[in-house]
């Protein structure tokens, strides 16, 4: 189905959903993606109306680390079609407009499932990583992954020899001689999640895909994956989402420089809030609120952790300054997001729990 048809009506129990909503899909074509930005400019790839359903397909910037084990016909399109790159190197699908989506509202991506699109992933040790002084090169380590069972393992390793891996979407030939056991015996679990996902910021140009932001962006929380939902401030007009960076696993902190990284294929719903207070990038699940901050190092990012999850406390709950203060100390957990973004995070976990109906 072309990118922006409507597909069949989906009734929605979801008193929020709107009745009738429609399940529109959206394939990953040199003509739906961008490489590397956020850019209130773009002109949307796909409108819908709050509440509907699009299923999305995200292609990982990292397809080229195996080409032989994580491109298929359509992400080699791709490749070989765009080349405007940059300034960062995600490739974002969209962007997507909700009508009536305005500047003051906050649009709700509810991810409903995640799924890989090829059974392979990669990793890369990058210059970026926080280690890379101790270790003065860079590595690849590819993973088969098991989607049946749940985990990952390392199917071989190694050194990135082509100098720095700073170009977008580099396509290494693959060479047998070059790949090395690694991780032998060792499963990691399959989280399959969004490291990059956003609405378009009100600065004109490019905005990099790199830093995370309060438009979203590069966030990198593992937990932004099926069954969650991620709250953005709305910037400008339709909102105009983007949807990239698909990771299969990452730990908190993502310490080499990037994650599991691999294509996946998704289902999302978007709605349009205007009674919701956050007015920063926040998750939400069953169980928790999650609240972002951001900075130039984990200091500052602390800091607008904290002061953004006291705001969260007295806008959703009602607490006092001096109620919220003192609840966060005892009841709220400071995690690092990642460190190799150019901006750190920091996000607060809240269970939802100890608000009992309030």
């Amino acid at each position: 189905m072309a990118a922006g048809a409507a597909g069949e009506r989906v009734g929605m129990a979801d008193p929020v959903a709107r009745a009738g909503a429609r399940l529109h899909v959206l394939p990953a074509r040199p003509d739906t993606v961008h490489w590397g930005y956020f850019d209130p400019a773009l002109e949307p790839v796909l409108t819908v109306k709050s509440g509907d359903l699009v299923q999305i397909e995200a292609l990982t910037h990292h397809a080229g680390d195996a080409p032989d084990l994580m491109m298929d016909e359509g992400i080699d399109a791709v490749y070989a079609a765009v080349q405007d790159r940059g300034p960062g190197p995600h490739l974002l699908t969209g962007p997507i407009a909700v009508e009536g989506a305005r500047p003051g509202d906050v649009l709700e991506v509810r991810i409903l499932s995640l799924t890989p699109r090829l059974p392979y992933g990669s990793n890369l040790a990058a210059h970026w990583g926080q280690l890379y002084a101790d270790f003065g090169k860079e590595r690849v380590t590819v993973f088969a992954l098991d989607i049946g069972a749940g985990v990952a393992q390392a199917a071989f390793a190694y050194d990135w020899r082509a100098g720095l891996a700073d170009a977008p979407g580099t396509v290494v030939e693959p060479d047998p001689a070059a790949r090395e056991p690694a991780l032998e015996g060792v499963q990691v679990p399959i989280r399959p999640h969004l490291g990059t996902m956003g609405v378009a910021p009100a600065v004109a140009g490019r905005t990099s895909s790199i830093p995370p932001g309060d438009h979203g962006g590069n966030i990198d929380n593992w937990r932004i994956g099926a069954g969650a939902t991620m709250h953005y401030p709305v910037h400008v007009p339709g909102a105009l989402l983007s949807v990239g960076d698909p990771h299969v696993s990452q730990g908190d902190g993502e310490v080499s420089g990037t994650a599991l990284e691999a294509s996946l294929d998704g289902l999302l719903q978007l709605v349009v809030r205007r009674e919701k207070p956050y007015r920063v990038p926040v998750l939400e699940d069953a169980w928790h609120v999650l609240v972002h901050g951001f900075g130039d190092d984990l200091d500052e990012a602390m800091l607008a952790a904290s002061r953004r999850t006291l705001q969260v406390l007295r806008d959703r709950w009602g607490l006092s300054r001096d109620d919220a203060y003192a609840l966060m100390s005892v009841a709220c957990d400071f995690t690092v997001t990642q460190v190799v973004d150019g901006r750190q995070g920091v996000h607060s976990r809240l269970a939802k729990a100890m608000f009992g109906g309030r």
